[in-house]
């Protein structure tokens, strides 16, 4: 008897939902409609890297000359005119080299002299038939090297003297010292290669960002686009560039693909600083104050089946349309598109600014929130929570 009851009372719960599902679960259907307003906007499109903040002129500054470092005359941050002396290498040595070149173009000289007398005696005797033709020939050729010699003792002079005015480092620009390599005492080779004693920079105010640009991005970089980047350590500021290069040489790290893009930085106010880390965005597509719409709203269409009773479509002729509600007829505007970076698209002709166009439309039910439509439905489960605090706060107040 209890079985043919629960079997009674199941068969009525399985049509109480069925019946609900059919009917109470039928909710009108709402289509409510998106607009925008056609006005005048800025169309961008931007690319995004980091760079390093390096001076536009700078200069490594080195010796010819090995030797020790007798004198400093600048440091970090010095002030520098082109030609000005910043240090001096010992000339001990270099002294040395040029008295013995200057000695051995003494004695070369003086050879010179006796066989150019020589010469001139063989000469004498040989057009009065008292020597030999090979006699002649001979002391010609001893004058001829001892004039080659003192040719090459010269060279071995100006060289010595070349060397010991390399000892005295000049400023090659004017600029700022930005590093300094070496210390008094200390002692440079420049046997194989250039020591390096100073870098200098020739104008602070005028600085530059070396970018990385993907491989992905570089098709859209021109020289003279706008550029704004900012530096983690004036992170309010904004500053203003422009592209001045595009380098073709790539360069590739963990097989990602990058060129370098040299950016223009004024620095007035010298708050950039050599190697500092720049977050640069360039912008690869600018067209301002033009007529522009929401892109999406040029992929609206009207459709039959969501009209209300009563609303009619007015279309047009045309590759790109947009669409407005006047009352209840849709109408379609032939439009002329131009620019576009994806989100905006600049358009012209068949339609004036301050237009509501439609972008897209909603189908909703009447029901107002999921929580009325489960408070309407007896089969779903009621949260338990809010009746258990509200027992609780019963009890509290009973206390």
């Amino acid at each position: 008897m209890k079985k043919k009851i629960g079997i009674g009372i199941g068969a009525v719960v399985l049509i109480a939902i069925v019946a609900w599902l059919m009917f109470g679960g039928k909710k009108e259907e709402k289509v409510t409609f998106e607009t925008a307003t056609v006005s005048k906007q800025s169309i961008q499109n931007t690319i995004t890297a980091t760079g390093t903040i390096e001076p536009v002129t700078s200069v490594t500054v080195g010796t010819q000359v090995s030797g020790i470092v007798s004198k400093l005359y600048v440091d970090y941050n010095s002030v520098v005119k082109k030609g000005q002396v910043i240090a001096e290498l010992d000339k001990t040595n270099l002294m040395s080299e040029l008295n013995t070149a200057r000695a051995n173009l003494s004695s070369a000289q003086s050879a010179l002299n006796y066989q150019q007398d020589n010469y001139r005696r063989y000469k004498t005797l040989y057009d009065k038939g008292l020597v030999s033709a090979d006699d002649y020939e001979n002391a010609r050729l001893s004058y001829l090297q001892a004039k080659e010699q003192v040719a090459t003792s010269r060279e071995n002079v100006n060289r010595a003297q070349t060397n010991l005015g390399y000892a005295t480092i000049t400023s090659p620009i004017d600029g700022i010292v930005l590093s300094k390599s070496v210390e008094e005492g200390q002692t440079v080779a420049a046997s194989f290669n250039t020591p390096e004693l100073f870098t200098i920079a020739q104008d602070l105010t005028d600085m530059r960002v070396i970018a990385d640009i993907d491989e992905a991005d570089i098709g859209g970089v021109k020289e003279g686009q706008r550029v704004t980047f900012t530096v983690d350590a004036f992170p309010d500021d904004s500053f203003e560039g422009q592209v001045t290069q595009v380098r073709q040489q790539a360069t590739t790290e963990s097989n990602v693909v990058t060129y370098e893009v040299v950016i223009s930085a004024r620095n007035n106010d010298l708050k950039l600083k050599p190697g500092l880390t720049a977050n640069v965005t360039i912008y690869t597509l600018e067209k301002n104050d033009v007529l522009a719409v929401p892109a999406r709203a040029l992929r609206f269409t009207p459709n039959e089946a969501l009209l209300s009773e009563g609303q009619t479509i007015e279309d047009c002729e045309g590759d790109h349309k947009l669409w407005t509600l006047e009352g209840k007829v849709f109408k379609a505007h032939a439009v002329t598109i131009g620019t576009t970076n994806g989100m905006l698209t600049e358009i012209t002709g068949g339609i004036s600014a301050g237009t509501k166009v439609l972008t897209e439309f909603n189908i909703s039910s009447g029901t107002p929130d999921a929580q009325g439509e489960q408070a309407g439905n007896p089969f779903m489960p009621r949260p338990r929570n809010n009746n258990r605090q509200q027992g609780g706060n019963n009890q509290q107040q009973k206390r």
